[in-house]
């Protein structure tokens, strides 16, 4: 099972979003567990790249306006992936990242 963690500017991020975009980010969130529990590549509607200038980061979208980047981190348990969410919103985030 995955393990995760945000910074503290993705709870920012978070507190300002509509509880539709907080439905729809879950919704992705938990199509990217899936995925990472069956050691699956991602599915190709979450869009995950890396994030331009940033080596490590990634962004994700999980709606037509949003987005949310995050890296991987040190799992509290062995053999499972570790996600550090680090923003979460729409494309305004990549110009305040």
């Amino acid at each position: 099972m995955p393990t995760y963690e945000a910074d503290p500017r993705f709870w920012r991020d978070w507190e300002r979003l509509t509880e539709v975009q907080r439905s729809l980010f879950l919704s992705a969130v938990q199509q990217m567990v899936d995925d990472l529990r069956s050691r699956r590549r991602f599915h190709p509607r979450l869009r995950v790249k890396g994030y331009q200038g940033q080596p490590g980061v990634f962004e994700m979208t999980w709606a037509p306006d949003g987005r949310a980047l995050f890296r991987y981190g040190a799992s509290p348990r062995a053999g499972d992936t570790h996600i550090i969410w680090l923003r979460v919103g729409t494309h305004n985030i990549f110009q305040r990242p």
